[in-house]
């Protein structure tokens, strides 16, 4: 079974150089669900056996899906935090190294989906681009289903979806894709959760023109599908290969006119970068020249962001994917999409993670979060995302330095504003015991005027202030507090600095 996976334009080089935040347009797009938004790719393709899913097996979790997750049986590289899961399937790896039995998660169930969806929406992941490979065959109506808990989980959390059809190994694709649409994915648009761009409804579709055997469909045929989406009133995104301009390396010769027919384009980077040097040889050989390319075309630009691969130990804990971050915004790209949420089959997942061997299998090699000697808690990368979508957004400064603190305050403590009460909205970033005007408040993520719930770790005290540099109202917290309308007086939206002891 395969697994493989696939303007904002700066107005000033010399404001990027100065480093002061550059002043922002758009290219080809106004804002909407993809432009100025940071987009993940959901795979939502785990089940297990006994979660009711139409597959009834390890779907891909295991190499053989009819016997459990072993060592010797697997199909991913790295081990999902089970902590926030309700329904937890037993597999066959020792148990972890803390003693606890290695379970998994199955996408199938709705809790699961939302789970990841929250994590969204606290972690600053504005859309979610549903995967969707050939849905006639077994996992056809599995994949049904999943749409159904996207849709649900997305309405649910304010996040957006859309559908990414994935063309690999997907003989009838011409004719098949387009009949999919209209007769069961082009409903999803009537979601008040379904992402549109330009008033059109999003679709994207990915694996035209690579140069790989289980995408040799000819850019006739290609060309045709992205214009026949384009004529049902769909704003169309192109997952393309690497090279796509120059039609070499991972990209066929002769597809130019199917990649400049998209509106916009998200050229695929798994596996091209493993360290800070790789980033910026494509910041400078590759992605200015697409944004130019696709500036001259009117199209949008895209660009995937990777953690990287956990397993190969790609990651410099953060400094891999924060220096695309600073390169991409330098650029001025319009949109973001992170290569993925989910993806644990091949160690890029930025969902929660293993931070260390006591929550991996014993015995099993699986590299945890720890794995170059840095301690990473579990939610690592989808802070870090939040913190690169703020930088992104023009909400927090351009800076090549990370600002995501892998391991926050000395044992994971650390004080959490959220925008809406109940924890629920963004989340700004966890902050160490200290005195924060307004200016490094929103550096941190916390915008003025904004918070509305907090989290405040025993034995702490914080101390919010109506106006900046410690001054006017207060109001004392030493517990977490999930409703400030209920403080006396009212301090919803009122926070500006704070002090924390």
């Amino acid at each position: 079974m395969k697994l493989s996976r696939r303007t904002l334009l700066t107005s000033a080089a010399a404001a990027t150089a100065a480093g002061t935040l550059p002043q922002l347009s758009y290219a080809a797009s106004p804002p909407g669900d993809v432009v100025g938004k940071v987009t993940v790719g959901y795979q939502g393709w785990f089940a297990c056996p006994g979660d009711g899913a139409p597959i009834n097996g390890w779907w891909h979790w295991s190499r053989n899906w009819g016997q459990p997750p072993s060592p010797s049986n697997t199909a991913i590289v790295s081990w999902p935090d089970m902590r926030d899961y309700s329904a937890t399937y037993q597999t066959a790896y020792s148990n972890l190294g803390n003693g606890q039995p290695a379970r998994l998660f199955s996408s199938y169930d709705q809790q699961t989906v939302n789970t990841h969806f929250l994590w969204m929406q606290q972690n600053g992941c504005d859309t979610a681009a549903l995967q969707r490979f050939n849905p006639t065959g077994g996992e056809g109506p599995t994949r049904d289903a999943m749409a159904v808990k996207v849709r649900q989980a997305a309405e649910q959390y304010g996040r957006k979806f859309y559908i990414m059809y994935d063309a690999t190994d997907w003989a009838n694709m011409q004719s098949e894709m387009k009949t999919d649409w209209i007769n069961k994915m082009r409903a999803y648009t009537a979601s008040p959760a379904y992402a549109f761009q330009n008033g059109k409804p999003v679709v994207c579709i990915w694996g035209f023109g690579f140069n790989e055997a289980n995408k040799a469909w000819p850019a006739s045929v290609c060309l045709d599908v992205v214009n026949w989406f384009k004529g049902q009133g769909c704003y169309v995104i192109g997952g393309v290969p690497t090279h796509w301009r120059r039609g070499v390396e991972d990209s066929r010769a002769g597809y130019l006119d199917v990649y400049h027919a998209f509106n916009m384009l998200s050229p695929w980077m798994v596996g091209r970068i493993q360290d800070v040097a790789g980033a910026d040889h494509y910041y400078n050989n590759v992605n200015q020249q697409d944004q130019a390319d696709c500036n001259a075309h009117g199209i949008d630009y895209q660009p995937c962001v990777i953690p990287g691969d956990l397993s190969s130990g790609h990651r410099r804990h953060g400094d891999l994917m924060w220096r695309q971050f600073y390169n991409l915004k330098r650029v001025g790209v319009q949109g973001l999409y992170i290569s993925m949420f989910d993806e644990y089959n091949e160690g890029n997942q930025i969902a929660k993670t293993a931070e260390s061997a006591a929550w991996v299998p014993a015995g099993s090699g699986i590299r945890a979060l720890d794995e170059d000697g840095t301690a990473c808690t579990s939610d690592y990368y989808l802070r870090l995302t939040g913190d690169g979508g703020r930088m992104f957004k023009g909400q927090a400064p351009l800076t090549p330095t990370r600002p995501t603190v892998p391991w926050p305050a000395q044992g994971g403590s650390g004080v959490i504003f959220y925008e809406h009460v109940d924890y629920l909205g963004t989340a700004g970033a966890v902050l160490a015991k200290g005195n924060y005007t307004r200016a490094q408040l929103v550096a941190a993520g916390v915008q003025d005027n904004w918070a509305s719930s907090v989290r405040v770790p025993a034995g702490w005290t914080v101390t919010i202030y109506a106006e900046d540099n410690f001054g006017g109202q207060t109001w004392v917290r030493t517990a977490d507090t999930p409703n400030f309308t209920t403080l006396s007086p009212n301090a919803n939206d009122q926070l500006t600095s704070v002090r924390i002891t």
